[in-house]
Formats: C-alpha cells, sequence, structure tokens
C-alpha cells in the first residue's frame, strides 16, 4: 500500500543506547525508538551510534561539561526543541539549576542576547519540573 511505512528491526549500538538512555532518560529514548518507521529508523541508528556511542562515550570530557557545550550549541542554533530535552539532560548529569543559568548567561555573549532571551524562557519552564529521574 503507498505511503504505509514499516517498522524495520532496529540495529542500536549497544554502548550508545546505554549512554543515550542514561543522559536523557529511558522513557524519552524508548518513545523514540518505539515512534522509529521506514523514514526515521536509519535516523535512529546514526544517533546512537555516533552521537551517543562515538562522542558521548568517549574519555576526554565529562557528562556535565558535554551537556554545557551542548546547551550553548543549542542555544546558538535555536534548537528549542532539543534545548528543553538537553536542560533535563544536563540536570540528570549533574549540573545545578544555578550552572545551567550560567551558562545561558554566556551564551548571551556568545550566542547572542535574543537567542539567550528564547533559551531562558524554555529553561524558565523546565526548571520549574521536578528533577528528572527518567
Amino acid at each position: 500500500m503507498p505511503g504505509v511505512t514499516t517498522k524495520p528491526p532496529l540495529d542500536l549500538d549497544p554502548d550508545g543506547l546505554a549512554v543515550r538512555r542514561e543522559v536523557l532518560g529511558a522513557n524519552h529514548v524508548d518513545a523514540a525508538l518505539a515512534r522509529a518507521d521506514a523514514v526515521t529508523a536509519d535516523f535512529q541508528e546514526l544517533i546512537t551510534r555516533y552521537a551517543w556511542g562515538g562522542i558521548w562515550t568517549r574519555p576526554g570530557l565529562d557528562r556535565r561539561m558535554r551537556s554545557a557545550i551542548t546547551l550553548t550549541a543549542l542555544v546558538a542554533h535555536g534548537h528549542h526543541d532539543e534545548l528543553e530535552m538537553h536542560l533535563r539532560a544536563a540536570l540528570r548529569n549533574g549540573l545545578s539549576r544555578e550552572e545551567i543559568v550560567e551558562v545561558l548567561l554566556q551564551s548571551a555573549i556568545y550566542c547572542g542576547v535574543p537567542a539567550a532571551n528564547s533559551a531562558f524562557a524554555v529553561a524558565r519552564r523546565v526548571l520549574a519540573e521536578p528533577d528528572p529521574t527518567d
């Protein structure tokens, strides 16, 4: 039937999947994988293998630092949905709410005040939530 996509089996890097679940929360990752279909399955495999398995598992930076860098990049590019997800991840990775505010203030200087203004609106919502557990 035209237009129907079936869900192919996913070939996920186990190390990347473990880190992805630890950083983003198992519920978030499981929901993203459950939505994978013929259009998005390759992308789910790619980010699990290369972003989470290839980069987030490297020993050169701890997860706190990786989260701070990720927040800055997301602010710079205006990726607010991803910023929301990674604000929760930053808390899960050990950044305090105060440190997240400092990252956003630093981003205002290097990414621009309008970008930081939008990021603070997202952060206000996320930081009002209880600490993420999953």
